[in-house]
């Protein structure tokens, strides 16, 4: 059987904590599909798999589409490492 490697992807994301919820704000209340409730402790994200909900101490990703979905820490740390801001690296 074939083995694969996931393609190395560049996201955008931020941690869903007590301390920076005009981050969170920030980043995803540009879209229509995302609110908060439980008093700002949970996110929730409208994705093609349903409504998906960010709690505290979890990630939110910017998908290379512009989509959002949430990311427990655990997963978050296999599979990310922070990068500097490939924007930069453009000039």
């Amino acid at each position: 059987m074939p083995f694969y490697r996931k393609k190395p992807v560049v996201i955008e994301a931020v941690q869903h904590t007590k301390e920076n919820l005009k981050a969170v704000l920030d980043f995803t209340m540009t879209n229509p599909d995302i609110e908060l409730r439980d008093y700002n402790r949970i996110v929730c994200i409208k994705t093609l798999e349903g409504v998906m909900e960010a709690n505290l101490g979890d990630w939110i990703i910017k998908g290379e589409k512009g989509e959002f979905y949430p990311c427990k820490p655990d997963i978050f740390d296999a599979t990310y490492v922070r990068v500097g801001d490939p924007k930069e690296n453009d000039e």
